[in-house]
């Protein structure tokens, strides 16, 4: 992969992850709580994510993976037990330093790329690292086109992101996720909507980066045989998770 020039990080930026990544314990999940349609989507899930690790999620639909998924990432909040991202646990921190821990640590790749269709794909994979800095620097510029390089892209990282093929953005998308060189990348079934080829060579981009660079990943997947190519296999089914 190209080296590029680091981007300067803020001074409030979490320290860097250890040996475990993720840890859940005994965590549930329910909705409308306290009124009478409450229920319960996740039952007291046990997970641990190591550094490194590239673990496929599968399950059928409405099993609870989404909810899983968003909890991991800091999008939502367990109704209870702990979960720790980074070495912190994140179940008493505010919304602000949610945001920050999130935002240092973890890269998103979801089924539809999200890409600002009016800015090039260049701008688009430096847009993390604009929020967490608050201004743009060569660096910044600098390490994004690196990202686009080691995607296939440098040809097209100046073409607005609206005129790139699916596989094209997605590939965007993934340079995006990895901009803050983040511990962990969730991706929620990044290749359902692509054809063959080019959700092979999405995930082969995955897989490199997480081998190139220890990135854990978390890939939500419905496809068997991309999920017998990661390092494990967890289940979710009805909330519960196993494997």
């Amino acid at each position: 992969m190209a080296e590029s020039q680091r981007f300067p990080i803020p001074a409030d930026a979490p320290p860097d992850v250890g040996r475990v990544v993720v840890e859940m314990r005994a965590v549930r999940k329910a909705f409308n709580v306290g009124t009478p349609i409450e229920t319960e989507v996740l039952h007291g899930i046990d997970l641990t994510l190591d550094k490194g690790e590239f673990c496929a999620v599968m399950g059928p639909s409405g099993s609870g993976k989404s909810t899983l998924l968003n909890l991991v990432g800091l999008l939502d909040r367990p109704t209870s037990g702990t979960l720790a991202v980074c070495g912190e646990e994140t179940t008493t921190l505010d919304d602000r330093a949610l945001t920050r821990l999130r935002g240092h640590n973890i890269g998103f790749v979801f089924q539809y790329h999200h890409l600002i269709t009016a800015f090039s794909a260049l701008e688009n994979v430096m847009m993390p690292m604009l929020g967490a800095a608050g201004f743009a620097n060569k660096g910044m510029r600098e390490h994004a086109a690196a990202l686009i390089g080691d995607v296939g892209l440098t040809a097209w990282q100046d073409n607005l992101a609206g005129n790139l093929s699916g596989g094209q953005q997605q590939r965007v998308a993934v340079a995006r996720a990895l901009a803050m060189d983040p511990a962990l990348v969730l991706a929620d079934e990044p290749t359902g909507n692509l054809d063959t080829k080019s959700a092979d060579e999405v995930f082969a981009l995955l897989r490199r980066f997480n081998r190139d660079q220890g990135t854990t990943v978390l890939f939500v997947t419905h496809n068997p045989a991309l999920a017998s190519r990661c390092d494990k296999t967890i289940h979710v089914i009805d909330g519960i998770v196993s494997g």
